[in-house]
């Protein structure tokens, strides 16, 4: 899916209370339609992303990925963690990442794009 810069199929495989959490938000998001929203996007402001590493639980239910991309003129190194439910649904998508200015310019790019509709997915409090 990532691969192919194609996620058409990632719906079917995230939970409908799914959540997110961004690098640059203090709260989540909670609902499929935020995560898949946010993945969608980041893979437009994203150029040359790639996954490098994966660690898996012996249960298969949890995963860690290892990134690299450039965004804008920042290169940028991050790590998403993946829970799964039983049904191999996502649960739960959480992204960090660094160096500082890269995620400043992720931020200010994702916001220009999702400002407006991102934050009413938001867990209060």
């Amino acid at each position: 899916m990532i691969a192919r810069a194609d996620l058409s199929d990632l719906p079917a495989i995230v939970h409908p209370n799914a959540t997110f959490r961004s690098p640059v938000a203090i709260n989540p998001y909670r609902s499929a339609d935020a995560l898949v929203l946010a993945l969608r996007t980041v893979l437009q402001v994203f150029q040359d992303f790639t996954y490098h590493r994966q660690a898996v639980t012996p249960d298969g239910l949890s995963v860690v990925l290892e990134f690299g991309a450039n965004v804008a003129d920042k290169t940028v190194k991050g790590i998403d963690f993946i829970r799964f439910d039983e049904a191999g649904r996502i649960v739960d998508f959480e992204v960090m990442m660094r160096p500082l200015n890269g995620v400043q310019t992720l931020a200010a790019e994702m916001g220009r794009r999702l400002g407006d509709v991102l934050p009413s997915f938001k867990v209060k409090g």
